[in-house]
Order: structure tokens, then sequence, then C-alpha cells
């Protein structure tokens, strides 16, 4: 069977999608040999925007100074090849196919979430080869998270924690960071992004309870923007850098984070240099340069970003307010458990228009019509289109040099990667 076949059947092992808790994970994992035991040293990081372009600078950093690294993120864009990264290389076909194989047969039936299984792949994956490092991305919360068996990582990083996944991690901040603090180990270092201070206090006071140094933002390490260049500061001096290659001034604090982690695993400045220079992150402020919809409308700049809640709509925005002015336009799909009005508000001032998609083959997407019913309310000029490219195609031919921003959700994100080659 194919890797794609194996995983359409591992959908159906669990009655829920999510189900936060670590039962079902240390029982598979002690049918294994308890891989999770056997990793290179552990970075985990955690928080609700920013993880995945934080390890993409690290992981652009350590490969510089020579260093080898496994990373695991989620969810996937386009394959789901992506999660799983070996050695600095994404996990071949028949590597997965065999994974996934062998922990069907350790679960042997029993009951455990699509996310679960395969995180246990990885670490199945992750222990069988060498590396220097791993790089370990929290899928939801962090306390329960699958990914939090690791009782000794070399690092754990927090970056910023903001309100989404109410469902799962609690309707308030200092709720969310809870959980999200739940990755702090014992005696292990702690890097902390910047963070409302409610959210910091929580992540705080976890770290005093278990004995875990602290490393926060504004306190022990700072970073920000000074004439067109990035300025680290931490105890062993100051860093002055080029802006991070991935844009958004967002960017900016990721990258104080990974910067951080860096310093404090003894990278060389080269490294830290590497980091913001090399790191690569698709549909985080993406430009499209090539592809069927790029050729659909040659004279549109074309981007793509997958944020989704109202943190990342504040993210974008700022991206685009600090870009050279253009007719901006928003073609936009979402998922039906996000916050859609307080995603949309902070595009309002720099949206010209937003032209709503429902999302195609995702069962939980937002109606078109109930997407631009959101944008309106938030004060954008909305209408319904019945796909990305016929929406782009409306607009080029209104506006053929316009900038559209294809963006709202992770998935509609993966589906354009896909059909755009």
């Amino acid at each position: 069977m194919s890797s794609d076949a194996i995983l359409e059947r591992m959908m159906s092992f669990h009655p829920k999608i999510i189900d936060l808790t670590m039962d079902r994970v240390h029982r598979l994992l002690a049918a294994m040999g308890n891989p999770e035991r056997h990793l290179p040293p552990v970075i985990h990081i955690a928080g609700t925007n920013g993880k995945g372009s934080t390890q993409a600078m690290i992981r652009a950093g350590l490969e510089a100074d020579g260093k080898v690294t496994h990373a695991y993120t989620s969810p996937h864009l386009a394959w789901f090849h992506e999660r799983i990264r070996l050695a600095g290389e994404l996990i071949s076909e028949p590597a997965l196919t065999a994974l996934l194989d062998e922990c069907v047969a350790q679960n042997g039936g029993e009951e455990i979430t699509f996310f679960e299984i395969t995180t246990c792949a990885a670490f199945l994956a992750f222990s069988r080869v060498k590396a220097d490092y791993t790089l370990l991305e929290v899928g939801l919360g962090g306390r329960l998270d699958a990914t939090n068996v690791v009782d000794h990582p070399a690092l754990t990083i927090i970056t910023p924690v903001s309100i989404d996944h109410q469902q799962y991690l609690g309707e308030t901040l200092p709720e969310i960071a809870f959980e999200k603090a739940g990755i702090i180990k014992r005696g292990v270092p702690v890097i902390i992004g910047p963070q409302d201070d409610a959210g910091l206090a929580v992540i705080e006071a976890r770290a005093m309870k278990v004995g875990a140094p602290v490393l926060a933002f504004g306190q022990h390490w700072h970073v920000h923007e000074e004439h067109g260049r990035l300025v680290f500061q931490d105890e062993n001096g100051l860093l002055d850098l080029p802006l991070p290659n991935l844009p958004g001034p967002h960017q900016i604090q990721n990258a104080g984070a990974a910067l951080m982690a860096l310093r404090h695993l003894g990278a060389s400045p080269a490294a830290c240099e590497a980091a913001v220079t090399k790191a690569f992150w698709p549909a985080r402020m993406q430009r499209l340069k090539t592809g069927p919809l790029v050729d659909l409308a040659p004279g549109v700049e074309l981007w793509l970003d997958g944020g989704h809640n109202p943190a990342g709509g504040q993210a974008v925005a700022s991206t685009l307010a600090r870009m050279a002015r253009r007719p901006t336009h928003l073609i936009c799909g979402m998922i039906n458990t996000k916050d859609v009005r307080g995603y949309m508000e902070p595009l309002a001032p720099v949206a010209e228009t937003l032209r709503a998609v429902s999302i195609p083959g995702e069962k939980n997407t937002l109606p078109a019509e109930v997407t631009c019913d959101a944008a309106r309310a938030a004060g954008i000029r909305a209408t319904v289109s019945g796909s990305v490219a016929e929406a782009l195609s409306e607009i080029a031919a209104v506006e053929p040099s316009a900038r559209v921003l294809i963006c709202g959700s992770l998935y509609l994100a993966g589906t354009v990667l896909r059909e755009n080659g």
C-alpha cells in the first residue's frame, strides 16, 4: 500500500480527530520499545503562532554549523512527508510506508488518533537515524500533546501565545498558556518569546514550579529592527544581522527566539546569520513566482499565507502595511472552528476587497458565503467566488497589476501549493 492509503486508513482508528490525552501514545511507544527515549537531543517548541518559522530558523542555523537535524512539524501543506524531516531530508516514500506499516501492526487495532500514531512513527524514524538534534513542534497545546513524551529535552521554547483552539485548550489566555507551558521540564531551560502579561505569568509560574531556568524576551534577551537590520542582544553580547528573509515584522520576534536557542546551544556567529537569511517556511507570507496560478494573472504580485487566527491576521496586516504601496486584494477561505471576524478585522485597513472561497475537499470549510459576511462585518468589501483561480481571474480583469494575497487557512494554502505545482 502507498503511504497515502495507509494514512487514509489511520484516520479511522479513532472516532475523534483530536482527543488530548497521553495514554494511547505511551501504550504504542512502549510496544515499539520506547523510541522517544533514544532520540538525538530534543528542542521542543510550543506556542500559538511562530512555532514553524522559529523551528525553520533554528534548523537553518544548526545546519550552517554542520549539524545534522531531524525535524517534526504539523500540519503538512501539500504532502504528508513534509511533517518528517530525517537527517535534513524529507522522509522518502519507501521509508514512510514501512514506518506506517510497522506502527499499524504494533498498534494492534487499538484506538489511537491520526496525529498520535503518526507522531509515534516520527519518533521511531528519528530513533533509528543518527543526528545531532531533533526539532520537535507541538501539534496542539502542549501539556497533553502527543509530542510531549520526551522526559528531558535539551531545550524548550514557547513562542507567542494567543487565543486559538478554545474548544480544546480553554477560553482564556491564562488557560491556553497553562497548556502550552506543559512542555516545560524540570531543570531544562525554557526560552519564552514575547507574551501578554497574563500568559507570561502562567508560563513563568510553571517554570518556577519545576525549576526550569527561564530565558525570557525583554528580560534575558532583546530583539528589534534598527535601520533596516535585526539587532539581538543577550548576556553574551550583541548581534547585528540582516532582517529575516521570512517576510513580516512578526518574524523579528521569531528570529529572536531562534537566535536565543542557537546562542544557548553554542552556535557560531555564521550560524546565527544563516538562521535569519537561509530559513524557508512555506505559506508564511510566501511569494508565488511560478506555476499555473501565476500564469493565470502574470501581472499580479501573488502571495500565500496560512495564518488563521486573530494574531495571524494582525501579523499579515502588519506585513502588508510595510510593503510598497500597491492595491491589495484578498482571496480568503477559512475553516469553521476559527474566530473569523477576529482574523478579518486587522486586515480591513490594508485590503481593497476580499473574495471568499470554500476550501476544496475540506469537510470543515466555512461556506464562502459565511466568510463573505464576516468580511463585510469587519468592514471589507467582499464577494463570493467559486474557486481561487476564478477569484484571481476576477481581480486581474479589473486590476491586472494588483497585489493578491491568498489567506485564511493552512488547508487552503496546501490546496494552492498542490494545484500550483
